[in-house]
């Protein structure tokens, strides 16, 4: 694992988001395409607000989400809306969309009209994670009813998944899926997450999921 502590948190996003810039910039350069696979959540949004800002053909880049909750787009728990007001605005306005919802009543109805779109990114060219108080990462938590499955070779791409105190279902990919990521990068902020990594690094993937990464990882943390 490579860690990076930042003076601070400001310091922190905009170092980060140059980092991912480049290798987007380097993918598009080499490959023609490029994929970006983003958490949801409020802590990367000071990311997204400057990588929205950068000069990159977003036309060639497709965005998907690590996860989503199995909410629709007008809920205040929506990933994807809380993405299309932070990252896909401005100049990464034009970036692809790669949907992880579809108005059906389970993510398990959604999962084969999904999947073809999703599996069409891999191999991922940058993927950039969160991790909870547990060490969960994407929907990957300790506890879930699929988390073996999620964490095996043997998982397919996307998984419906439900955990305790997950108050929704949820889809997500598998760490498999994740793990195909040619530059993988975790975002955490504060005490408890660096206190809750530290741990992780300790302790097997289905106790603390985001040990899964942690080999592959730059780890971005400030207080």
């Amino acid at each position: 694992m490579n860690f990076i502590e930042y003076p601070d948190r400001e310091v922190m996003f905009l170092d980060l988001a140059n980092k991912i810039a480049g290798q987007l910039r380097t993918a598009l350069d080499t490959e023609g395409r490029a994929s970006f696979c983003v958490p949801g959540g409020t802590t990367p949004g000071p990311v997204f607000d400057t990588l929205s800002a950068v000069s990159l053909d977003w036309e060639r880049i497709d965005v998907l989400l690590n996860d989503e909750r199995w909410v629709p787009e007008s809920s205040e728990r929506s990933n994807t809306a809380l993405l299309k007001q932070r990252l896909l605005t401005g100049k990464a306005a034009n970036a692809h969309l790669v949907p992880l919802y579809r108005d059906v009543p389970t993510p398990e109805e959604g999962l084969a009209d999904l999947m073809p779109a999703i599996e069409a990114t891999l191999p991922l060219n940058v993927l950039l994670l969160g991790m909870g108080t547990d060490m969960h990462t994407a929907s990957l938590f300790p506890g879930a009813d699929q988390l073996e499955l999620g964490l095996s070779d043997a998982a397919p791409t996307l998984l419906a998944m439900r955990a305790p105190g997950a108050p929704e279902p949820r889809i997500t990919l598998s760490a498999k899926a994740l793990k195909t990521a040619i530059s993988t990068h975790i975002l955490i902020t504060g005490p408890e997450k660096r206190e809750a990594l530290e741990r992780a690094q300790k302790l097997d993937e289905m106790q603390a999921p985001v040990s899964a990464f942690l080999s592959q990882a730059t780890v971005h943390w400030a207080m």
